[in-house]
């Protein structure tokens, strides 16, 4: 026999030491109460309330400063809007580094070093015309207007001037001192409906978008952007925002919060922003080295559909050497599209025209190379290898040159099937 267990008995229980089973069963189905006193903490009612005399108080000088604030704002001029203006604006971009940049969450705290700079000088393009403004088309149609009154514009997406009416005009007037101010909030709701109007370039002539702050060009991209059509998000973007944001760089040698947002928000019309953003900067031939990295860091970062990537990317490379469009290649490059074969041909055929080129190319140059050799070696042709590899012999890089001979060297071409990759030298 085993052992008979001892009977636990709770804390608090006052059973006998020897208690018969019958007993013990019949106990432990019964539930007893415990003496345990359960000690309430009440919340204590009395509150403290202002004292009446200090809360008419606080009515009286609230109510005071309220008509002061109401009278000095009618007494205010344009003038003084504009210094505001120009106050805050400096005030804006003398934000910190730490504030403006924290953590990497944007893109990084660009250095550029002054002999890449002056290398990357050799080849741009200075003989090209200045890109045109969006006062400068309107001032155009106003000319032609003069002669022809009534007259139907052949070219397509050009501006029809109509005549505005004055209660309208008025109102837009009104409009652009807000905009040279706008920090936050609600934008007046005029604004939300020039997209849908018929001549809005001429509204946002009147308006001036180079006088708004910051934080009201990403408002209206971001509006334009989800009401325009693509060909006419295109104008916008290569109307307005593209020289907005060239000027920011020019000026700061960063991109504003506001405007790096609107960048991305351009994004939502991704054919717009090829032709009127990204593709304009690059072939005006004078795109820095900051403009592309900053640029290309939003690019690289946002989700792009196939055939807009693969369309710029061909025009891209067709376009004149520059050190812009190589960062731009390597960009395109990176995100591992399944591109067709004609783009992937198009990038060839970029590389090669530098075979006989007596200028030292720079580094950027080796680094997209080696970047379509990574990603896309079994999409090109075996002529195309051998092509590239005599290539290598001319334009030389001592570091990046043997990774890129031996990724074409180990390549599986697209026109050969069950051959072996040729054996390393």
């Amino acid at each position: 026999m085993g052992k008979a267990k001892k009977v636990r008995v709770s804390k608090g229980d006052t059973l006998p030491a020897k208690v018969p089973l019958a007993d013990q069963l019949e106990g432990d189905g019964i539930v007893k109460s415990k003496n345990r006193n359960k000690i309430r903490f009440r919340a204590e009612e009395d509150e403290e309330f202002i004292n009446p005399k200090v809360s008419s108080r606080v009515i009286k000088l609230t109510n005071q400063q309220r008509k002061e604030e109401e009278s000095e704002g009618e007494k205010s001029n344009e003038g003084k809007k504009a210094l505001l203006t120009l106050d805050e604006d400096e005030e804006e971009y003398k934000m910190s580094d730490d504030e403006q940049i924290t953590g990497n969450e944007y893109y990084d705290d660009i250095k550029i070093d002054e002999q890449d700079e002056r290398a990357l000088e050799l080849f741009m393009d200075r003989g090209r015309a200045p890109t045109r403004t969006l006062a400068d088309i309107i001032l155009e149609k106003l000319e032609e207007k003069k002669t022809e009154i009534q007259s139907q514009f052949s070219e397509i997406g050009s501006i029809q001037m109509d005549d505005m009416h004055p209660l309208l005009k008025e109102s837009f007037e009104k409009m652009k001192p807000i905009l040279s101010v706008y920090r936050s909030g609600a934008l007046p709701k005029l604004f939300k409906f020039i997209p849908s109007m018929k001549n809005w370039e001429q509204v946002l002539y009147i308006l001036d978008p180079p006088s708004w702050t910051a934080a009201a060009m990403y408002q209206a991209t971001r509006i334009f952007a989800s009401n325009l059509k693509e060909n006419m998000a295109q104008r916008f973007y290569n109307l307005v925002l593209l020289p907005r944001v060239r000027d920011d760089l020019a000026e700061y040698k960063r991109l504003n919060f506001h405007l790096y947002q609107a960048v991305r928000k351009a994004l939502y019309k991704p054919r717009g922003f090829m032709k009127g953003f990204l593709l304009p900067l690059l072939e005006s031939g004078d795109c820095t080295l900051r403009e592309a990295i900053i640029i290309g860091s939003i690019v690289a970062k946002n989700s792009i559909p196939m055939l807009e990537s693969a369309a710029a990317l061909l025009k891209i490379a067709e376009m004149g050497y520059t050190g812009a469009n190589s960062i731009f290649i390597r960009i395109f490059l990176d995100k591992k599209y399944a591109l067709p074969y004609r783009v992937v041909d198009g990038v060839v055929f970029h590389f090669l025209r530098f075979e006989r080129d007596t200028r030292e190319l720079p580094v950027l140059w080796h680094q997209a190379l080696l970047t379509f050799a990574q990603r896309y070696k079994s999409d090109i042709s075996s002529e195309q290898r051998e092509a590239l590899l005599e290539l290598l012999k001319r334009q030389y890089h001592h570091t990046l040159t043997p990774e890129i001979r031996r990724e074409l060297q180990h390549a599986k071409c697209r026109d050969v099937e069950g051959i072996e990759p040729m054996e390393a030298n």
